[in-house]
């Protein structure tokens, strides 16, 4: 088969390398194909669910194998545009398959029933918070089973096969359970192209016994299959975007900030289009970092109330108008409710909604179509750039380390911030990498990953290894703390296994620092690994890798251009040892007001 016609990730938005899905008639042409008549080996339901996975652009699948779901593995071995990857559990697979989806547009994974699929549900559920076109594949029960009353293993042990089905129904726009043949193409189909377009997970369960039994419905190679595209509401459009260009017009210093919902709403080009229009002052939410251009003029850094980039929340907190596109406010982003914000103010533009002050609201509007449209009725009004340039100071350099002094975290970032390219992707582990990460400035094309609204720690080496399959172009550089890398580091192996040359800086502080500074106790603390030497046993002389500890600057220097001279082509560890309380300031002011935000009181019944 011609397997080119899978290439999704061929449509990326200039702001950035996150593999954004390109708009559903891209998708539609895409997917639309010829009739070859395949031979009946071919023509199997494993051989079809394989067939459409490559067509839709994934050609890596992530999976631990179990009973129930060898056969179809098998079956998707023997497709020549796919790839299999076994990865060490369930929960990294589905990581894995996040990452991938960040970079590629779309991720699979396959795991066995309920033991594997409750496994991987928590990873599911993140993707489902960060709006990621995912496709979970479960190996189901024989389909003479269901309706039976037995009790099968892997099972809680009641006769009810719908437990897992039930649990992923909460965290999927579409469950999938196929132990007919007279209907599998039709929910497989279905499935797929509700992932697309919702941008969200789906749960396809397909009985063990199924995957390799031929039926007419498989027949034809590929099967005709389209996306219908979705459209703005013109009257609509147009009277929202008249009202929220009189609403900026007659502002004196407006601002636009980016939010993460910019990736599923596929507006990131229209998001800066209005910023070049505009001339208005252009800052990110922090889940929004890697979406907006910090290369842009105009750029005044991350709004996040308390801890924003230095002068920036002054910026977008005095403005008399403020667009914010796709913004998520949860307890993270607004750091405990203390953003100083203003509803009256705001014009909040949601993948299909817009909001202009305290109303009116006008729905059925593609965020992407709005922006364009605005763009072309704003008058230029750079007032608030240039308040912001007046204002600005640029921030210090860190002291540098005296020869054997302890590396300092703002040290270590300095020289992670001088590795960074077009060709670099950076992934930042829940914790407080999130706050060191958020201050480095990303070039042109460089990609950025992190997973703030669910915030697992641990998603980073799943994420790492994913997006680094995806993203072949890029060396991903992962920065992880101690505590997140204990959860998930069994996929270094699969890492080494796929022959990828990401760098990660392990933070060695000993502890759950983040939760440190919301609320400590003897339980953030943890047992110390010898981490360099875990890495070299799961090496154990298979692949290239190469691992080192660092102390002090002088050795972090050496590291790095090791890591990216003589040791360019390996898979690179470097284990950094710091102080337990060496922590960004941005850490603290937000853990202490995230934590009087769950301290709160109960309010008086």
């Amino acid at each position: 088969m011609d397997t080119k016609i899978g290439a999704l990730d061929s449509c990326k938005p200039a702001c950035n390398d996150m593999g954004v899905l390109p708009d559903n008639g891209v998708v539609s042409s895409i997917l639309h194909a010829s009739t070859a008549v395949v031979g009946p080996t071919d023509a199997t339901l494993g051989r079809h669910l394989a067939r459409r996975l490559v067509q839709v652009g994934v050609t890596d699948v992530f999976s631990v194998p179990g009973d129930f779901n060898l056969t179809l593995l098998d079956h998707l071995i023997a497709e020549p545009g796919l790839n299999l990857i076994g990865c060490c559990n369930e929960l990294n697979a589905g990581y894995a398959a996040d990452g991938y989806a960040r970079s590629r547009g779309v991720g699979a994974c396959v795991v066995t029933f309920t033991v594997g699929g409750l496994s991987v549900l928590n990873a599911i559920a993140g993707a489902y918070s960060e709006n990621l076109p995912l496709i979970c594949i479960v190996g189901g029960p024989n389909s003479n089973d269901y309706g039976t009353n037995r009790i099968l293993h892997h099972t809680i042990g009641v006769p009810d096969f719908s437990q897992e089905l039930r649990c992923f129904q909460t965290v999927t726009c579409f469950q999938a359970v196929v132990n007919n043949l007279e209907d599998a193409h039709e929910l497989i189909d279905t499935a797929i192209s509700t992932s697309l377009k919702e941008s969200k997970p789906v749960y396809i369960s397909i009985s063990c016994n199924l995957p390799a039994i031929p039926h007419p419905t498989f027949s034809r190679e590929p099967v005709p299959f389209s996306l219908s595209p979705r459209v703005s509401n013109q009257i609509g459009l147009e009277v929202a975007v008249e009202a929220a260009a009189e609403f900026l017009n007659k502002a004196v210093k407006p601002v636009i900030v980016g939010g993460p919902k910019l990736r599923v709403a596929q507006a990131c080009e229209a998001f800066v289009e209005l910023a070049d229009a505009s001339g208005y002052a252009l800052a990110a939410m922090p889940s929004a970092k890697g979406l907006v251009p910090e290369h842009h003029p105009h750029f005044i850094g991350t709004y996040w109330g308390a801890v924003s980039t230095a002068f920036c929340a002054e910026i977008v907190e005095s403005a008399d108008a403020y667009l914010f596109a796709g913004p998520i406010f949860n307890d993270y982003s607004s750091v405990g409710y203390s953003l100083l914000l203003k509803k009256e103010k705001a014009i909040i533009v949601q993948p299909d909604r817009v909001t202009v002050g305290n109303g009116p609201s006008f729905g059925c509007i593609l965020m992407k179509d709005f922006l364009s449209a605005l763009a072309k009725r704003l008058k230029k009004n750079t007032t608030a750039y240039e308040n912001y340039h007046r204002i600005y100071v640029p921030e210090g350099h860190p002291l540098k380390c005296e020869p054997k002094e302890p590396l300092r975290v703002n040290v270590l970032f300095q020289h992670i911030q001088n590795m960074l390219s077009g060709d670099t992707a950076v992934i930042a582990e829940t914790g407080d990498s999130w706050f060191n990460c958020q201050k480095l400035k990303l070039p042109q094309g460089c990609g950025y990953e992190f997973q703030m609204q669910y915030g697992s720690i641990g998603w980073s080496v799943g994420a790492t290894l994913g997006y680094a399959q995806a993203a072949s172009n890029k060396r991903v550089i992962a920065c992880i703390g101690d505590g997140s890398f204990q959860v998930t580091a069994q996929d270094v192996s699969t890492m080494l296994r796929c022959g990828q040359k990401t760098i990660i800086f392990l933070i060695n502080n000993g502890g759950y620092t983040i939760e440190v500074e919301i609320h400590d106790g003897p339980y953030n603390v943890i047992k110390n690994w010898n981490y360099t030497g875990l890495v070299d046993a799961i090496h154990n002389g298979e692949g290239k890798c190469w691992t080192t500890k660092v102390r002090y600057e002088e050795e972090l220097i050496e590291a790095i251009e090791t890591a990216t001279g003589a040791k360019k082509d390996c898979f690179c560890f470097i284990e950094v040892i710091v102080h337990k309380d060496d922590t960004s300031k941005e850490l603290l002011e937000w853990g202490s007001r995230v934590s009087a935000a769950n301290s709160r009181p109960p309010n008086p019944q």
